[in-house]
């Protein structure tokens, strides 16, 4: 079954260029910690064949909300809601489990200050998990 992992962060934490200005960030030694955990689950799951995709997403400043109501198109700038968090990536996963699943997601150094999401992908054709 696949599975869609949400990473949501904080990017000052990982001293994101664009939010140098807050004074949240890491370390140096256990950004670098983190990163070879990452490294280290990354190749684990590209060779176990569990690895399908994955993307960063961009600076929330530049994204758009659309909503339509009342026949109406309303476009606002930014993420849908204010906070230090937000969603910046993706992987999508195929494993056996959910628990697979939930084990991989527990690994990703950005489920200890913020959140992963494991969210099981539909199959279009049957509507199907």
């Amino acid at each position: 079954m696949k599975y869609l992992l949400l990473i949501y962060s904080n990017p000052a934490r990982w001293e994101h260029p664009m939010f140098l200005h807050q004074h949240e960030t890491l370390p140096a030694e256990e950004r670098d910690a983190r990163m070879n955990e990452f490294t280290a689950l990354f190749t684990e799951i590209t060779e176990s064949g569990e690895f399908i995709d994955s993307a960063p997403l961009a600076d929330p400043i530049n994204s758009k909300t659309v909503r339509v109501r009342d026949k109406g198109l309303a476009i606002t700038d930014g993420p849908f809601v204010d906070a230090k968090e937000h969603l910046a990536g993706y992987f999508v996963i195929d494993c056996e489990t959910p628990e697979r699943a939930t084990e991989i997601a527990s690994r990703f150094p950005d489920a200890r200050d913020c959140a992963v999401e494991v969210r099981p992908i539909m199959e279009i054709a049957g509507m199907e998990m």
